[in-house]
């Protein structure tokens, strides 16, 4: 097994582990995944093809579909709802 998998599915099982935390406590785990799955993403790509990676995308984004819309409103200075 090749290490961009292996730390995908680590990445992975670390995801649902922090998903069981309070809410209050996923933010500083939650941040480090958000910035670390691109990383894996293409390194993944990099490593077994870009279909592969385009499938790590998808449901990546899929994941982080609120924290990201989140965050692009917020660097465009748009109204965030809190």
């Amino acid at each position: 097994m090749s290490y961009p998998l292996l730390l995908g599915c680590l990445w992975v099982v670390a995801a649902a582990g922090v998903s069981f935390l309070p809410m209050r406590a996923q933010f500083a785990p939650g941040l480090a995944l958000l910035i670390a799955a691109p990383v894996l993403i293409v390194w993944l790509g990099l490593a077994h093809g870009w279909f592969l990676a385009g499938i790590g995308s998808f449901a990546f984004l899929s994941m982080f579909r609120k924290p990201l819309w989140y965050f692009t409103r917020r660097a465009l200075g748009r109204k965030v709802a809190e």
